[in-house]
C-alpha cells in the first residue's frame, strides 16, 4: 500500500505534485539540491493552498493539515521510506538518468519509480536502474494542482503490475489516467510542442503579432489560453527542450525549433518564470 510519496524536485512540477499529493492524505518527502529550492517550493505550495482556502474549496484545517503532511530533504536517502517516488527535476537528460541510478540503489525492492518528464523515453530511464520493470512515466500537466489530465506512459520493460499500480494512484490524486506507450514526445507534447513551434514560426516571419497570433487561437479555436502564452507559462527552455528530443527522436524536419525561440532562451527570456517571454510579467 502507498502511503509515503517521494518527490524529487521542488519546482513548478514538484511542489505541485507534492501538494495534489498532501492534498490526498499522503505523507510526502520533497526533495531538491538546496534549502533554498526547497523553501521557494513550499512557498508556491502554501500560496496555491491560500487560493484554494480563499476560494472555499478548501478548510483552514485542510490546508495546515496538508503542510503539515511534507518533509523536505536535501538528501534522497531518505526515500530509503518511500513507497512511490516521482522524478520532478528539470528537462535534462544526464541529470534525470543519475537521479534514477541513485533511486535505484536507495528504494526499496518493489517501489515504483516514476518520471514527471515531458518527453525524455522512459525506457532510456529504466535502462539506468536494475528495476526497468518498476520504472514508468507519469506526466502531469501545469498547473499540477488545477490540470486533471495525467499520462501514464509505458516502457519496454514497465510491467502491467507497474501501470496498475500509477494508474491507481493517478485516480487517488484526483486525476485522469490516460495510456501513452513511449515515444518521442508522448501524445501531449508531440501535438502540442509543433503547435507551438508554429505560432512562433508565424511571429518570427511577422504574420501577425504576439496578441494577434494567440487571439486567433482563443477567438477563433476556443483555445483557453494562446499557444504563445502557454508557451511563456510552460518555459520557453522547457519548449526548446521538447522540441529537440521530438527532432531528435524522430529525424523530421517538421520539429525542427524556430530560431526565435532559441534566440529567446539563449537571452534569458524563459517566460513566466524570468519575468520576460513573448509577454513581459
Amino acid at each position: 500500500m502507498i502511503k509515503n510519496i517521494g518527490v524529487v524536485g521542488a519546482g513548478q512540477m514538484g511542489a505541485g505534485i507534492a501538494q495534489v499529493a498532501a492534498m490526498n492524505e499522503f505523507k510526502i518527502i520533497l526533495n531538491d539540491t538546496s534549502e533554498t529550492f526547497l523553501d521557494r517550493g513550499m512557498q508556491r505550495i502554501d500560496k496555491s493552498l491560500s487560493s484554494f482556502l480563499k476560494k472555499g474549496r478548501i478548510t483552514e484545517e485542510e490546508k495546515n493539515a496538508a503542510l503539515g503532511r511534507i518533509e523536505t530533504t536535501v538528501e534522497l536517502k531518505a526515500f530509503k521510506s518511500a513507497d512511490f517516488v516521482v522524478e520532478a527535476v528539470i528537462e535534462d537528460e544526464s541529470l534525470k538518468l543519475d537521479v534514477f541510478r541513485q533511486l535505484d540503489e536507495i528504494c526499496r525492492p518493489g517501489v515504483v519509480l516514476a518520471s514527471n518528464t515531458s518527453s525524455i523515453p522512459i525506457t532510456r530511464m529504466a535502462s539506468a536502474t536494475k528495476r526497468p520493470s518498476e520504472v514508468i512515466g507519469m506526466h502531469f500537466m501545469n498547473p499540477v494542482p488545477l490540470m486533471k489530465l495525467v499520462e501514464v506512459i509505458r516502457g519496454l520493460s514497465t510491467s502491467d503490475e507497474t501501470f496498475e499500480t500509477t494508474k491507481d494512484l493517478a485516480i487517488k490524486l484526483k486525476k485522469t489516467p490516460v495510456a501513452a506507450n513511449d515515444s518521442p514526445g508522448f501524445i501531449s507534447n508531440r501535438i502540442l510542442l509543433p503547435m507551438i513551434n508554429e505560432a512562433i514560426f508565424a511571429l518570427h516571419e511577422d504574420v501577425g503579432t504576439t496578441e494577434a497570433i494567440d487571439s486567433v487561437m482563443k477567438l477563433g479555436m476556443n483555445h483557453p489560453m494562446g499557444p504563445l502564452e502557454l508557451a511563456d507559462l510552460i518555459g520557453l527552455d522547457t519548449c526548446l527542450s521538447i522540441l529537440e528530443v521530438l527532432h531528435e527522436g524522430f529525424g523530421d524536419p517538421k520539429y525542427r525549433p524556430c530560431p526565435l525561440l532559441r534566440k529567446y532562451v539563449d537571452a534569458g527570456y524563459l517566460g513566466r518564470k524570468t519575468g520576460r517571454g513573448f509577454y513581459t510579467y
